[in-house]
């Protein structure tokens, strides 16, 4: 068994949302290529971090 490196601990908290929504829908993560799970994490980051550019700017 390897021991994550650093940018694989990244990536898992980068695409923890989408994992976490995919598993709560019933979807394995990985089905089509990672895709949903890439849409569900751009929405959630879009609805964070949206509102937080507005405040700054």
């Amino acid at each position: 068994m390897a021991t994550p490196t650093t940018s694989e601990k990244l990536a898992d908290v980068l695409l923890w949302p989408g994992t976490k929504i995919c598993q709560f829908f019933g979807i394995q993560p990985t089905d089509d290529a990672g895709l949903i799970r890439s849409m569900f994490n751009m929405l959630v980051y879009l609805c964070v971090l949206l509102p937080i550019l507005w405040i700054l700017l």
